[in-house]
């Protein structure tokens, strides 16, 4: 009895072991996936050889947070094997400031090979500003050559010459964050060569001399406040233009000529209404003898009536009308209306009046 029972200890105490070990090992499996899936031991071994050692905890902390560990541990290995005092925690940092960390461990190791003083903290500064920091390293040890687009300027004389210039620069590395950039450069050159070709008498003066508009535009001092120094502005091409003063003088005796035209159409026009209101005058003047000469019948044959004239008298009018106009018509004083007066007069006149 006793035996049988001891046996049902044991079985009981084997149950529970396997199910204790089999919990285990499924935690263990677990905890062993989890911990493979959060460390990159592949990097951090090459950390580790490459002499850039990085904390597992740093590796495990940089997952959770999501940042690019691979970018960030194989920029690391890079910058300490060119010999760069620089922390994974800056590198971090930059990263998560939506920076480059590659191009500034670029532009950092190309600098400590040049001997240029460029510290961590101006090289992060000018790639967050936006710039290209390894560029601006590169364009400090080989000067970069900025071609300016043609610019028109005229001389004294009248005449444009088109001047076409390259610039020689170097970048100033303490004015990359708050200094101009190229266009700066070109607009303030473009500038210099417009006052260079318009102070000069001639533009022979500036065919005969290029140099003369380099020299001036480098006495400005054009690279203040930009984010390069400007070693050299040479003058690669000048070409003559249009005779632009001859061209404004046409056109002001263009424009002289169409305001003097304007105003001859204004006086002539003036002239047309003066005429035309003359001539309406004149007719009022002719309605008025019309209508005077309207009166006379009535005033004749008031006289008729009343007897202060007789027939006789009238007839004898008439005959001295006929004849004023006859010598008229002959002297040729009157006009055809006149002659046609004439001739209508004689036409009515009775036969018994050229007796008379």
């Amino acid at each position: 009895m006793m035996n049988m029972n001891f046996e049902a200890m044991l079985c009981k105490l084997s149950v529970g072991w396997i199910v204790g070990l089999s919990v285990g090992s499924a935690v263990l499996l677990g905890l062993l996936i989890t911990f493979l899936c959060l460390v990159p031991l592949r990097l951090w071994f090459r950390a580790v050889v490459s002499g850039a050692y990085v904390p597992m905890s740093k590796l495990i902390g940089m997952k959770m947070r999501k940042v690019d560990v691979n970018k960030i541990v194989l920029t690391y290995i890079t910058a300490r094997k060119a010999g760069l005092t620089l922390s994974i925690d800056e590198l971090e940092t930059h990263y998560m400031a939506n920076g480059d960390v590659e191009r500034v461990v670029k532009a950092l190791i190309s600098a400590h090979s040049a001997n240029m003083d460029l510290s961590v903290q101006t090289a992060k500064a000018i790639d967050l500003a936006g710039r290209d920091v390894y560029q601006a390293v590169r364009t400090s040890v080989v000067p970069k050559i900025i071609e300016t687009p043609v610019v028109s300027a005229m001389a004294k004389d009248g005449i444009e010459l088109k001047v076409k210039a390259k610039v020689t620069v170097i970048s100033n590395m303490h004015m990359q964050i708050f200094g101009a950039g190229e266009e700066t450069i070109i607009a303030r050159v473009g500038e210099g060569v417009v006052t260079t070709v318009g102070s000069a008498a001639s533009h022979k003066i500036v065919l005969e001399n290029p140099d003369l508009i380099s020299s001036t535009v480098l006495n400005k001092g054009l690279d203040t406040g930009t984010a390069y120094e400007i070693v050299s502005i040479d003058i690669a091409d000048i070409d003559v233009g249009r005779n632009i003063g001859a061209e404004l003088e046409i056109a002001n005796a263009e424009a002289d000529k169409r305001i003097a035209q304007a105003k001859a159409e204004e006086r002539k026009c003036m002239a047309i209404a003066t005429e035309n209101e003359m001539k309406a005058k004149v007719q009022e003047m002719k309605a008025m003898v019309v209508q005077a000469e309207a009166e006379v019948p009535k005033a004749l044959a008031k006289a008729l009536n009343s007897g202060k004239m007789s027939a006789m008298d009238y007839y004898n009018m008439k005959n001295v009308q006929a004849d004023t106009a006859m010598r008229k018509a002959l002297s040729g004083e009157g006009d055809d209306k006149s002659s046609n007066d004439f001739a209508g007069s004689t036409a009515n006149k009775p036969r018994s009046n050229f007796k008379i």
